[in-house]
């Protein structure tokens, strides 16, 4: 379930946020002040952070140019919530690195419209929409990886955490992406084993695959790591 830290000190705001987003079917994690937010932040990342400019002892905007300087949650996509709605305050916001600013009061649909878009572009792997590569599809929502073999549909079963690895491949396709990189984003960044536990799950997927002869589609970068290529027009994947 994806999850998205919500950081607002007015309980009754934040709930209000809490309570859109469980029904939209997000999970919510909630943080009073922005020391609160960097504990969960350094816990676990989130897929997203719905932050407030004010904030007790130090301000959102701090927070954000914080995130962004280091490595770890350069990417984390942030979306400002404040009842600051000045020009200049806009622009502060996403100079700052904030990927959108909605300004207090503000529709939970238009909110909840917002969070899709950033997500969409910032980790379209948090999305529950189907992806598709060549005649392959997955679906996070039902769970189920098939084929389309000239108008058949035919499952590829694979296993829960190849399921994670195909998905993060199949949304990020042609990108190479190292062992380290895989385990941050499938196992997630506090999750401590082996990176060659990567080739292990790397070699199921493709088995998983194989039947449906898309196990090409799953490339080793000597020296870099992994990724998903695009089939080639005409080729059995396509």
């Amino acid at each position: 379930m994806t999850r998205v830290l919500v950081v607002e000190d007015e309980s009754a705001i934040a709930e209000l946020v809490a309570i859109n987003l469980r029904h939209a079917g997000y999970e919510v994690g909630l943080a009073a002040s922005a020391e609160a937010a960097q504990g969960e932040v350094d816990r676990v990342l989130p897929a997203l952070v719905l932050l407030d400019w004010m904030l007790p002892g130090r301000s959102g905007l701090d927070l954000v140019r914080r995130w962004r300087a280091d490595a770890r949650t350069r990417d984390l996509p942030v979306i400002m919530l404040t009842a600051r709605s000045e020009e200049a305050d806009t622009v502060a916001g996403l100079e700052s690195g904030a990927d959108d600013y909605l300004t207090k009061p503000f529709s939970p649909k238009e909110l909840l419209a917002r969070i899709r878009a950033v997500l969409r572009r910032r980790a379209p792997q948090a999305l529950d929409d189907a992806v598709r590569v060549g005649g392959l599809t997955l679906d996070p929502a039902t769970h189920r990886v098939v084929f389309d073999e000239g108008g058949t549909l035919r499952d590829v079963r694979v296993g829960p955490t190849e399921f994670r690895l195909l998905h993060f491949l199949m949304t990020h396709p042609e990108r190479v992406h190292s062992r380290a990189q895989l385990l941050d984003r499938v196992w997630g960044d506090h999750v401590f084993i082996e990176e060659r536990t990567v080739d292990v799950h790397i070699k199921r997927l493709r088995e998983a695959l194989a039947p449906v002869n898309c196990a090409g589609l799953v490339e080793t970068v000597r020296g870099s790591g992994y990724r998903l290529a695009r089939p080639a027009a005409g080729s059995l994947a396509a």
